[in-house]
Formats: C-alpha cells, structure tokens, sequence
C-alpha cells in the first residue's frame, strides 16, 4: 500500500523511531535530558512539522504512565506558578507555527537548541551561578517552555533548568514535571488537531506501532531512576540535556 505509512519504511527508518519511542519512555520515567534526542531522531524520519504529530500522543501516553507512577511525589506550587505562563506560550506557538514552513520551522527548532546549549554550558562553567528563583524568571521559563513546546515538544531542556534551579529532590521533580507535561501536552492536543491538521487516524496508527518501545524505555527508565543517588541527579540531567542539544543541531 502505498500510502500505508508516512514515511519511507527501511530498516534504518523504523530503528530511528523505534529509538525515539524507546528514548521517550526513559525520559518520561525521569530520565531528564533526553527528550531533544527524541525530537531530533522523528525529524529526521517524519520532517519537523510532521514529527510533532506522531511524538506528542506518544508523550501524553509516557505522561499517563509517569503520572500514575510518581503522583505522589508533585509539589502542587510549583505546577500553579508555570502552568499559566506554559498556556500563553502554547498559544504564541499556536498563531506563529500555523503559518511557518518546514524550513523555517527547522531553523526555529535549530536556534532553540543552541540557545539550550549555552545555558548548560555556563551552569556547567560557572558553578557559583544563582539563578533568579522569582516571579520574572518564572514567567520567563514558563513562556518559553509553552512556544517551545508548541513548536517543537522541546519545552524539556528549559523546565529542566526550571527545577534545577529549585533544587528540589529528585522524585519531587520528576512528579512535578509528570503533572505538568500531561496537562500541558492534553492542552496542546486540539490545537495539532483542529488549527494546524496534522493529527490525524494515520498518524495515531503510527503511534500504535510504537507503544511497545516507549513502554520497554520506561520500564528500563525505572530501574536505573533508582540506581541514581540524589546527588548525582543534578549532574546526570544536565549532562544528559547538553547532549541532547548538540544531537539535535548536529541532525
């Protein structure tokens, strides 16, 4: 059939977003960093507006499972402070991305990720940097997290340096962060669907094909989640976070 699939269905293909599917389920399960890889290996199988069709029902399905997993560990005050910036992001990303191209949306995508890059690299330089735990730095991070995240799904590397920034125990974070992505990303959803058409029945049976992988990352994700000491914690994610950003701007 020649329109059965989406994209060209060599063996190389469907390894790259298998490993994307696999690489979500570890980040959703808290390890924080990866998601840019994610991003990166559908763009190059799919095309960066594409992509986001396919990864974002994939990312509410790893939100559900990390929800359900670390409910009990969301700081709720953190949710309430972010979550209204996210929702003006979502919708500045909504009217720009409508109306970009597919070149234009990659160079977007490219600019982010260097922006994400420098930031890891002066926290990793300058360790005695404070950042602004306030209301501006707050709205900052959380308006950027809602247009990235409507653009790209790479709202990640910026919520990572958010609660870096609190400093808050590792399974606080990784909670925090499951409650706010599954809303925001549900948020989102209508937007794909109705604004921008790019959800549709067969992007969602693409999703099928690749549930098996996300929930083999998760459940891998767990194990070494625990095998992690809090205080290496900090340091795994933004290790994990500036590879991700030159994988991507490499792709």
């Amino acid at each position: 059939m020649p329109n059965e699939f989406l994209f060209n269905p060599t063996v190389l293909n469907w390894f790259l977003i298998c490993l994307a599917a696999f690489i979500i389920g570890l980040a959703k399960s808290g390890i924080k960093g990866l998601d840019m890889m994610n991003v990166a290996l559908m763009a190059i199988v799919f095309g960066g507006m594409r992509s986001t069709a396919i990864v974002l029902p994939l990312l509410i399905i790893g939100d559900i499972i990390a929800v359900f997993y670390y409910n009990r560990h969301a700081q709720w005050s953190h949710f309430w402070k972010l979550m209204p910036w996210m929702v003006i992001g979502i919708l500045l990303g909504v009217w720009i991305g409508a109306d970009l191209n597919e070149k234009i949306f990659s160079r977007i995508m490219a600019i982010i990720i260097v922006l994400v890059a420098v930031i890891m690299i002066i926290l990793e330089l300058k360790k005695d940097i404070k950042i602004p735990n306030n209301r501006l730095f707050v709205a900052v991070m959380g308006l950027i997290s809602g247009f990235t995240t409507m653009l790209g799904n790479l709202a990640g590397p910026f919520a990572n340096i958010y609660f870096l920034a609190l400093r808050i125990p590792k399974n606080d974070f990784i909670g925090t962060a499951a409650w706010i992505f599954l809303i925001i990303n549900i948020f989102k959803l209508p937007f794909q669907i109705i604004f921008w058409k790019n959800i549709d029945g067969n992007t969602l049976r693409h999703d099928l094909y690749l549930l098996p992988p996300l929930f083999l990352g998760f459940w891998l994700g767990l194990k070494l989640v625990n095998r992690i000491k809090e205080e290496s914690y900090r340091k795994v994610v933004l290790t994990l976070t500036l590879l991700g950003a030159v994988f991507i701007f490499l792709r």
